[in-house]
């Protein structure tokens, strides 16, 4: 296996072995019908494990349905739903990749309309035209997202509690289902990340105030989590490594947090950026190929811990040199993935781990393996 580049030698997490490096990052399809996946999300979770991606994780799944971003989000906080999750992991397993899953709360960014319905608060109007009726959203304090966004009800110390029991309850859903890997997303603005933030979280109680405090909600998740998993399953926590203005939340409270998850059995930081206040694509830092593979190196670094890097990666030999030289122990990727889901299996010919198509479904790899052999080149990414 040595001999193979890095972005496509195996990685072992507890029980969990990858065959690459590469995982397809959770993207919300906004498809599903009270919670439950729809044939969108099959067709969807076959092309990308089709595709060569060593991990596929579905998109943001609620432990609860008022913790959905909109009407179309995938939830797990029944039984009922396990029985479509379950066909997907299926699926994702039998193509050869890792089925994976991120388990969240919208918290104050609930209730809200599709991207492509306007991608702001519900209202009236939206009940009207569509059926989607607006929610009361949560949150660890009444803050609203943002001007114009509904204002969040205080959860209670019960309310609180009982949350943490929920993220149990869904990961012990999601094992059910067949899935091999849970993420915790504790990013983006969604109700953890708000818990983390000074400027969402001005509790004075045990949930709040220093970043202790204000760590302790996570971090009683990931304990919950944790404990409801496995042993040899592995367990993600999304971050936003750095958010917000100067002092707001840097990525050295990152690299604390990374540390006290560490001791709570969670396995990798998945590193991403921004999202407590305005959008998560309108982060400050130049948004340039690997842009946030810097933060995800040095939690890696710091924290001692295995890392993904997310965030335009675009490119095998790049995406390979963040392997190689360390920064990551995987790639995430999302947007180019959509764009070309066989990226994964392009990349392992480019870089030389598959220059005879072995790796592609035969009804595939048979004809590609034919057209080399006649001399003309097949069309790996650009390098």
């Amino acid at each position: 296996m040595s001999d193979l580049p890095p972005l496509f030698q195996p990685l072992t997490l507890r029980g969990m072995t990858t065959r690459n490096r590469i995982a397809v990052s959770p993207m919300c399809q906004y498809s599903a019908i009270e919670g439950h996946v729809t044939d969108w999300h099959r067709d969807h979770h076959t092309t990308l494990a089709r595709g060569g991606a060593g991990i596929v994780f579905v998109e943001a799944t609620a432990v609860e349905a008022r913790g959905r971003i909109t009407h179309g989000d995938v939830g797990l906080w029944s039984d009922d739903h396990v029985v479509g999750l379950a066909e997907i992991a299926a699926i994702v397993a039998g193509y050869g990749a890792v089925p994976a899953i991120q388990i969240g709360h919208a918290g104050r960014k609930a209730s809200s309309q599709r991207p492509w319905e306007g991608n702001l608060a519900l209202t009236e109007a939206d009940e009207a035209a569509r059926g989607d009726a607006p929610w009361q959203t949560v949150a660890p304090s009444a803050i609203p997202y943002m001007d114009g966004w509904h204002t969040p009800a205080e959860l209670s110390d019960d309310e609180i509690t009982g949350l943490v029991d929920a993220f149990a309850a869904a990961a012990r859903r999601a094992v059910k289902a067949g899935f091999k890997a849970v993420e915790i997303h504790g990013a983006h603005g969604y109700l953890i990340h708000t818990f983390l933030s000074p400027k969402s979280n001005r509790r004075n109680d045990r949930w709040g105030g220093d970043l202790r405090g204000r760590m302790a909600f996570p971090l009683a998740v990931a304990e919950a989590m944790r404990a409801a998993l496995p042993d040899d399953l592995p367990l993600f926590f999304r971050t936003s490594s750095v958010d917000g203005d100067e002092g707001v939340w840097s990525i050295e409270d990152t690299v604390i947090l990374a540390r006290e998850l560490k001791a709570r059995g969670v396995d990798v930081m998945d590193c991403s950026t921004s999202g407590v206040s305005g959008a998560v694509t309108a982060a400050r830092v130049k948004r340039q190929q690997g842009f946030q593979v810097p933060w995800a190196a040095q939690v890696r670094r710091e924290a001692g811990m295995p890392t993904m890097a997310v965030g335009l990666i675009l490119d095998p030999d790049y995406a390979n040199a963040v392997i190689a030289d360390g920064a990551a122990d995987l790639v995430a990727m999302g947007r180019e993935l959509l764009n070309n889901p066989f990226w994964p299996l392009q990349a392992a010919v480019t870089l030389g781990a598959d220059p005879c198509y072995e790796r592609w479904p035969d009804p595939y790899g048979w004809w590609l393996t034919r057209r080399a052999r006649a001399g003309v080149e097949g069309r790996a990414p650009t390098r």
